[in-house]
């Protein structure tokens, strides 16, 4: 029964690759715009999760996620460095500074200026230089994939030339000289990321009074990390959240001050919709078409459980083809697309949300087959 059931499902050859496509693009949708969602959010916090070091982020108690930055008084500093539990504490300016090329053109980098005696918070991946070489005079880190893009040398027949080490740029009118090239995550807004040490960001950046954008804290061995922001909080007015809370914090600010999330749930509601509509319509469009093989199926003897039965190995057969084909050619795109703008990122938490919604789809076209197939009466296969 389960072969005819399948012969009869493929004999039909246009309604079969139409459910089978409907719920391809369904699921291809579904998952292409459910991982743009996620690379999306991951870019917001890439910059928390590259700085793995630090138990401890203290800041102005208005910081809202990142990237607002609100800067603090050095002395600020010296105060968390004697908080009771504290192993170590030291600076970090994180700041959008222009950045002039050669051609003339200028371009915002994220600008980070790491501790100079330890260069805490530096990138987390080298790919040429060291990290060492920024005491270097003049020396910058520039991250690998905006070197080979937005900050590359354009010739003058428009060829554009990847920065290397020795190469020289300037920020907000200060001379930088390129010592390492760095993989870090990409940020919100793809801008490139530079990295040097806290007196020289001091010196690239803008005259302010306040320059010192975050402090790192390292709690010591066995030290609660929950108590110690309690003990920072208390001691210097400033707020201090664990990576995982400012990545949390981070998170909340652009789910619910942004529209990102509605639009990439319309994108993912529509897949669904167009899911169901290709799909189960055509799916139930079949089955009555074929009411007449069930109906003779019935005259036969075959009992209902059995007809359901074979309607819903139907509905399990074109499901897991168009899922398998939407999920791959979603994943495809991922790969032509992993060193592009693109944010893209696919967890298997994805994959099984796609599946049941999939799954979801079929069931609902199975039901609707199911109950026009458990009122069919034998006799209909006699009538002419």
């Amino acid at each position: 029964m389960n072969f005819i059931a399948l012969k009869m499902l493929i004999g039909d050859r246009a309604k079969y690759l139409g459910i089978v496509m409907g719920l391809t693009f369904a699921s291809l949708l579904m998952t292409q715009q459910a991982a743009i969602f996620v690379g999306l959010m991951s870019r917001t916090f890439g910059f928390l999760t590259d700085t793995s070091l630090p138990d401890i982020w203290v800041m102005d108690e208005k910081v809202q996620f990142v990237d607002d930055v609100k800067p603090l008084q050095d002395t600020q500093l010296f105060r968390v460095r004697g908080v009771e539990g504290v192993q170590w504490a030291v600076p970090l300016y994180k700041g959008l500074l222009q950045a002039r090329l050669d051609n003339g053109s200028f371009q915002s980098c994220n600008v980070f200026g790491l501790d100079d005696a330890t260069l805490i918070g530096g990138p987390p991946i080298m790919v040429k230089g060291a990290l060492a070489d920024l005491r270097r005079s003049d020396g910058v880190i520039v991250d690998e994939v905006n070197a080979n893009d937005k900050l590359a040398k354009v010739l003058p027949d428009g060829r554009r030339v990847p920065l290397q080490i020795g190469d020289a740029l300037e920020l907000n009118d200060h001379r930088a000289v390129v010592v390492g090239i760095c993989r870090v995550t990409r940020s919100f807004q793809s801008q490139p990321s530079v990295y040097t040490t806290y007196s020289r960001a001091t010196i690239f950046a803008p005259r302010e009074r306040k320059l010192l954008s975050f402090i790192l804290v390292k709690a010591k061995p066995g030290e609660s990390l929950a108590a110690l922001c309690g003990r920072i909080r208390k001691a210097t007015g400033l707020t201090a959240y664990t990576r995982e809370q400012f990545v949390q914090l981070t998170l909340d600010y652009f789910m619910k001050r942004t529209g990102i999330p509605i639009n990439i749930a319309t994108s993912v509601l529509l897949g669904f919709v167009i899911g169901t509509a290709i799909a189960g319509q055509t799916f139930y469009n079949f089955t009555l078409d074929n009411l007449r093989y069930f109906g003779t199926l019935k005259a036969m003897g075959a009992a209902n459980s059995r007809l359901l039965l074979m309607i819903v190995l139907q509905a399990l057969v074109v499901g897991a083809i168009g899922y398998g084909l939407g999920v791959g050619a979603a994943s495809l795109f991922g790969a032509v697309t992993q060193n592009s703008e693109v944010a893209f990122r696919l967890p298997w938490q994805i994959l099984a949300l796609t599946a049941g919604a999939v799954l979801l789809i079929c069931a609902g076209s199975a039901l609707a087959s199911i109950w026009k197939v458990i009122r069919l009466e034998p006799a209909i296969v006699f009538r002419s």
